[in-house]
């Protein structure tokens, strides 16, 4: 027993023996009660994702034949895949819809995904990335219901919230109800950036957020909904099944790696900020075992650290494939709270040649021209983010009425 236990029971019994009169020990019985519950709460420290609380959802997915959008993120807390754990309890998976990098998420960013069969299971396997980014008509046939279960990383050109929006608009012309499995968001506290403009949408950037939108996949699809961000303002029948234990100042931990160059949790939390590289010459690791983690070009002043990218799982192609990078190497940086520009306007500002930095696929990535226009310009850090200001206020104050945690 604890010592918190301790007090809180001797807390009980000095309320039990202080009482005389049968209205007073109603009275004490709610106090009891109340006391217990909060010592019960305060032991509550394991996060379970909407996988796990399998209890809620279960039943409704009884007796009807179900699509199934997920990856090799799909797990429960045993680790047992999500496909496997329903297929155990005689849920009639029909078909396998997945993501980029693929159901078992192997492929490169950017792959050609082919549809295909799972060896383990047999199921049929639907690709959701390349031509086929929303499921058609007959890809839907014979399907009851869509159960979406994908961990995301909370960066608004982690495309799996782009996949989230075509599944729903999917299943509102198909009438087919769409069941999300929540899962945490390991930059939940942060929301940042610049809000995408509508003339900059993308698979990389499909609504008007900031790049670091701070909200789960469950708040996320609640959100597309609200605000009618769907073809023709379509809605989606729409079933979120919460994380329990959770709230977004915790700090989670993944089960399992989202995607093939985010290896780790450090990676994951600077993935928002270093990927901004990504439309421009520098590389964010791919190729090595940091990958965004570190940057560096060979464009880039000459320095103590350096790394030669060579092919490897996740970079079968990789930027700068054998040609030493100089840059830095960020794996001792601590958590950041933020969309970190620091690294990017260092690098801008030593770089060999500005005029070939940038290519055409930042300003899809930034959600606007605004961005490369002020780094261009010499803009401080300070002025950039107080350009954000009045955008990410607005955002926040839509969000509120969304957020489940």
């Amino acid at each position: 027993m604890t010592p918190f236990h301790k007090i809180s029971v001797c807390f009980i019994y000095f309320i039990i023996i202080s009482t005389s009169c049968s209205s007073r020990k109603t009275e004490v019985k709610e106090n009891i009660s109340s006391v217990l519950d909060k010592t019960k709460d305060n032991t509550k420290t394991e996060i379970k994702t909407g996988a796990d609380n399998y209890n809620t959802y279960l039943p409704l997915l009884k007796d009807r034949k179900i699509g199934i959008v997920t990856n090799q993120t799909g797990i429960l807390s045993n680790k047992i895949h999500v496909v496997d754990f329903l297929l155990e309890k005689n849920i009639a998976i029909r078909k396998i819809f997945a993501p980029e990098h693929g159901f078992r998420g192997t492929a490169d960013a950017g792959e050609l995904i082919v549809d295909g069969k799972d060896s383990k299971t047999g199921l049929p396997i639907i690709s959701l990335y390349g031509d086929n980014k929303k499921p058609k008509p007959e890809q839907l046939e014979a399907i009851d219901i869509m159960v979406f279960d994908l961990q995301d990383v909370g960066a608004r050109f982690y495309t799996y919230i782009s996949s989230l929006h075509y599944i729903m608009e999917a299943c509102s012309e198909n009438n087919i109800p769409l069941l999300i499995l929540d899962r945490p968001n390991p930059n939940g506290s942060i929301v940042d950036g610049p809000i995408l403009e509508p003339a900059f949408t993308s698979f990389v950037g499909i609504h008007p957020i900031p790049l670091l939108h701070g909200m789960t996949i469950g708040e996320y699809a609640q959100m597309i909904n609200g605000e009618t961000w769907l073809k023709n303002e379509v809605q989606c029948k729409l079933t979120v099944i919460p994380c329990i234990n959770y709230n977004r100042k915790m700090n989670y931990s993944l089960l399992i790696k989202p995607s093939p160059n985010l290896p780790n949790d450090q990676a994951v939390n600077l993935y928002a900020s270093l990927c901004l590289f990504e439309g421009t010459n520098v590389s964010v690791g791919r190729g090595t075992e940091k990958q965004f983690q570190i940057y560096g070009s060979p464009y880039l002043p000459k320095s103590d650290f350096s790394f030669i990218p060579k092919p490897n799982f996740g970079a079968q192609n990789p930027v700068y494939n054998g040609i030493e990078c100089y840059g830095e190497d960020l794996t001792t940086v601590t958590k950041v709270d933020r969309l970190e520009l620091k690294w990017f306007i260092k690098a801008y500002q030593t770089t060999t040649d500005k005029s070939k930095f940038f290519n055409p696929f930042f300003t899809k990535l930034a959600g606007t021209k605004k961005l490369q226009q002020q780094i261009e310009a010499g803009t401080s850090e300070d002025k950039i983010r107080e350009s954000w200001k009045k955008g990410l206020i607005d955002f926040k104050e839509m969000r509120l009425k969304y957020l489940i945690y």
